[in-house]
């Protein structure tokens, strides 16, 4: 016949409930970012260590260190051709 009484009682519980469920959601979020970090700590590494790796591909002539300069060249030599073609000198 308390109802006063029940209803402190019940608001008690409900707040010791919400403070255990803050302190796990905190703990899980917590949790949450180290597996994060971890993760993207390690993709860092293996991207790090792919360009690594290319870079020494690069020095080691498995590959052209300047492709770019290649197709500029490539592209300088046919406009000046096209160029010599359509306004010959007089």
């Amino acid at each position: 016949m308390d109802v006063k009484g029940r209803a402190q009682t019940r608001a008690a519980d409900l707040m010791d409930k919400a403070g255990a469920m803050t302190v796990q959601l905190r703990s899980s979020a917590a949790q949450a970012g180290h597996t994060v970090h971890g993760r993207v700590t390690s993709a860092g590494h293996r991207v790090q260590d792919g360009a690594t790796t290319a870079g020494h591909q690069l020095h080691d002539g498995a590959r052209h260190p300047r492709p770019a300069l290649v197709v500029g060249a490539a592209v300088a030599v046919v406009v000046a051709v096209v160029v010599a073609w359509r306004y010959p000198r007089r």
